[in-house]
């Protein structure tokens, strides 16, 4: 292990370069180049210092860029082939790129001293966190990358070489639509399996927005470009662009389920068969654009399958309003087909003689018809994979298995082994802490070294003695492994693995009850109304299924289950999975996981005690509930009694005025001290602001309530708001009405008044709306006496009486809402 305190508090590692013959590791990071010998780890790695001058930095910030980002961070280190290794940076978002020399181990300086530089653009991105892949092929450098500052354009270029060959893509939507670009690979043909006299090619790994499919959102699909070497452009049409650039669609889909993947993430390529080129796979990493959980699946694409997409059908994207029209006609030569010795037989010798309608064609037609499919080799939810590499286990296509090497976003390494159909998983090791994401993993020499933005650690990769446990081993019996009980080791076995599970039979072995396909029945003690969920591992593609009690309170996540303890749901829970395909003759069931579910112990305070103590609480909240609602309606009986006694004996019936009001305003009742025989409230100001003009108008509100009894005359209000004839701005007056109850004659005053804040002595207030205005009640210290049998008849006589005025018949004016503020 290497630690940001071995490496001198240099950070930001995100490329790695190894030199195989030596094991010589180099990394950029952030304004730095380090060393570092994979073979002996105790040696101080060596660095360089290449960082930013302090002008350009704050020329970087000036136009608008942080001051974290306004580093020169290394993006890029590719051989050169004599002795060298080019090197670009971001150099504060303006990409520039040095040459370092591998035996010195130092830049190349120019006259003046300083690093000798050239621009990077067009070779390495300008933020440090833009996705950007390159390849160095036959000495030649091809990119992948964003080509201007703001980050808004995007190349596949040749980087370098001779000035009239460097050459990059139609900025052009059909072309590249947003992409993220991910991995590229170089494809040399041998002499020997290339009777065709086929070119080079140079792939690139991508996802972008897809264009062919009409809908509102974004989907997001991966991709799969083809370039050849020896691509020079067109003579007038595809000046100094691709002529050989194709694009087509990967699906990593499981048919069984349904479930597709569309973000590529990494891809890891290698040959099956070391030395022959036709046997190169692509290993995939792929997420989900639709799940909203962690998710992660890898599938593998082969190179014959690739080349047969490219060979195929062009998609034809022009469409008229109605229908799609009808494809062109595909010229000869096949458009973006590269150069081999039947063409050059025909006298294309060159790029350059292409015909304009091949490049026409080609030009509106980059993507292929058909698609590049896989199902998953492993699939697993919860988890998120950063960073992928393989190995291969046995000799020769089609033996034995692989070994997926996955780095997690959490610091860790895991280990799958894939071997046919059947996916298991070996080893879960902790690296790292969980803030260090993996973003590098490199093989050599039976060893995997494992990087993060901060640290390195070097790992066993290959060989049955990575399986230190007898169970582990056990579950790697398919990669040819077999536990040695007198040296407690993990060997290659002497024969390969027959026929059957033979991973059950090496876990019996190892005296563990449990194997892959017979798992141990685990007892959980529960209690009722808990839920709770039944994981079930599977890191196979193949759907699973939970065998339970009949009960409905139940429900499947994936391949786990949510249960929600009662008593029919308790019982024994088993989860089955398919270990093969769907068509697979050989599939066949394997159960992974298995529980008893039993209810707890009462007497250690489980459920039955909990289910007490949950009775006793509801038998609490039912009586508070109870007990709040007879007090509300004992307050609402005795408020109301109050109220009609205080009309059958002073007051006026206002109820023939409209409830319309009552309901737009509301009302509210505030209890008046009985000591008040007389109540006073000074003037306050009332300030209203209508669009920045402010009003402010002085109130008095005077309540007079003379003695007590029956027959003394009680004053009322029934107000309206007025404003300022002067102010253009609505404002609002009270009018007030009073009434006496001796005579029955209604009295207006000029008395202005506000019927809100009476220092906490205000009598019971009452809005009734357009009609009946605001009413205010002043309650003495009356009691609910004279009740009798009268009341009704007083109460009739009084609403024939005031039926007679007007002022009930018509509506009062209601201010706007938004003037209702009051």
């Amino acid at each position: 292990m290497l630690s940001q305190t071995q490496f001198g508090g240099i950070a930001n590692f995100s490329t790695f370069l190894l030199d195989r013959s030596t094991g010589m590791l180099y990394m950029g990071a952030r304004d730095a180049i380090l060393a570092v010998d994979t073979n002996n780890l105790n040696q101080p790695p060596r660095k360089i210092i290449w960082d930013v001058p302090e002008e350009k930095r704050k020329s970087c910030v000036a136009k608008g860029k942080t001051q974290v980002d306004c580093n020169n961070y290394i993006r890029l280190l590719e051989f050169l082939g004599n002795g060298r290794v080019y090197v670009c940076g971001t150099y504060a978002f303006d990409p520039q790129c040095c040459f370092l020399d591998v035996s010195s181990f130092s830049l190349e300086r120019g006259e003046d001293g300083g690093v000798k530089m050239e621009t990077g653009k067009g070779k390495c991105p300008f933020e440090p966190s833009q996705h950007y892949t390159a390849v160095m092929a036959g000495g030649i450098l091809y990119t992948a990358a964003t080509s201007n500052f703001l980050g808004t354009l995007f190349d596949i270029s040749r980087a370098t070489g001779p000035e009239q060959e460097r050459i990059r893509t139609e900025r052009a939507i059909n072309w590249l639509s947003d992409p993220e670009f991910v991995s590229s690979a170089f494809i040399q043909q041998s002499a020997s399996s290339n009777p065709t006299g086929d070119d080079d090619k140079i792939y690139f790994f991508f996802t972008e927005v897809a264009k062919e499919y009409d809908l509102y959102t974004k989907v997001k699909v991966p991709r799969v470009a083809r370039v050849c070497k020896s691509d020079v452009g067109g003579m007038k049409t595809l000046q100094r662009r691709w002529t050989t650039f194709l694009k087509a669609q990967l699906v990593c889909e499981d048919k069984a389920s349904g479930q597709r993947y569309s973000i590529l993430t990494d891809v890891f390529t290698l040959q099956h068969t070391p030395g022959e080129p036709a046997s190169t796979h692509f290993y995939g990493l792929f997420a989900s654009q639709w799940e909203r959980e962690p998710l992660s699946a890898v599938c593998v694409f082969s190179l014959s399958d690739i080349s047969k997409v490219m060979d195929g059908p062009f998609k034809e994207l022009k469409k008229t309003c109605e229908n799609w029209i009808n494809p062109e006609p595909v010229p000869y030569p096949r458009p973006g087909q590269c150069l081999n010795s039947a063409l050059k037989a025909a006298g294309f010798e060159s790029s350059l003689k292409l015909p304009d309608k091949v490049l026409t064609f080609m030009r509106d037609h980059p993507l292929m018809e058909n698609s590049v499919t896989s199902a998953p080799l492993l699939v697993r939810r919860g988890t998120t994979y950063t960073k992928l590499a393989v190995t291969l286990t046995g000799s020769g296509e089609g033996s034995g298995g692989a070994v997926l090497h996955l780095g997690t976003d959490r610091g860790e390494l895991h280990r799958v082994a894939v071997v046919g159909q059947n996916t298991t998983l070996l080893q879960e090791i902790p690296l790292f802490s969980a803030q260090e994401p993996v973003n590098n993993i490199v093989l050599h020499k039976g060893k995997a070294v494992v990087g993060t933005p901060l640290s390195l650690a070097r790992v066993q990769a290959e060989g049955c003695a990575v399986y230190d446990s007898c169970d582990v081993c056990a579950r790697a019996r398919g990669l040819g492994c077999i536990w040695v009980a007198k040296e407690e080791a993990c060997e290659p076995a002497l024969t390969e693995p027959g026929p059957g599970d033979m991973v059950d039979d090496a876990l019996r072995r190892c005296d563990v009850g449990e194997g892959r396909c017979s798992p141990l029945i685990r007892e959980l003690r529960v209690s009722l109304g808990l839920r709770l969920l039944l994981p079930c591992v599977q890191v196979s593609p193949r759907p699973c299924s939970w065998e339970h009690p009949p009960d409905r309170h139940t429900r499947q996540h994936h391949a786990d289950l949510e249960v929600t303890v009662s008593e029919d749901s308790l019982g024994t829970y088993v989860c089955t999975c398919q270990e093969a395909g769907p068509g697979i003759r050989d599939s066949s069931l394997c159960r992974r996981a298995a529980y008893q579910l039993t209810l707890e112990d009462p007497s250690a305070g489980g459920a039955v005690e909990l289910g007490g103590g949950r009775q006793v609480l509801a038998i609490y909240i039912i009586c508070f509930v109870v007990g709040f609602c007879l007090g509300g309606f004992l307050l609402c009986f005795l408020t109301h009694r109050r109220g009609l006694g205080h009309q059958g004996h002073h007051l006026p019936d206002h109820s023939l005025s409209s409830e319309k009001g009552r309901d737009l305003l509301g009302s509210s009742a505030t209890p008046q001290s009985p000591s008040s025989a007389s109540l006073l409230s000074e003037g306050f100001p009332l300030t209203e602001k209508r669009n920045g003009t402010t009003t402010t108008t002085t109130t008095t509100t005077l309540l007079s309530n003379q003695g007590n009894g029956g027959h003394h005359g009680n004053s009322f209000s029934n107000n309206l708001m007025s404003g300022n004839p002067s102010n253009s701005h609505r404002s609002m007056m009270y009018e007030t009405i009073n009434y006496d109850t001796s005579g029955g004659v209604p009295k207006r005053s000029s008395q202005i008044l506000v019927a809100d804040m009476m220092d906490g002595r205000t009598g019971e207030k009452e809005w009734r709306g357009p009609e009946g205005g605001e009413r205010e009640v002043g309650l003495g210290d009356e009691e609910d006496e004279g009740l009798g049998d009268g009341l009704g008849e007083g109460m009739k006589g009084l609403e024939e009486e005031l039926a007679r005025f007007p002022l009930f018949k018509s509506q009062a004016p209601l201010a706007p809402c938004e003037e209702s503020s009051i």
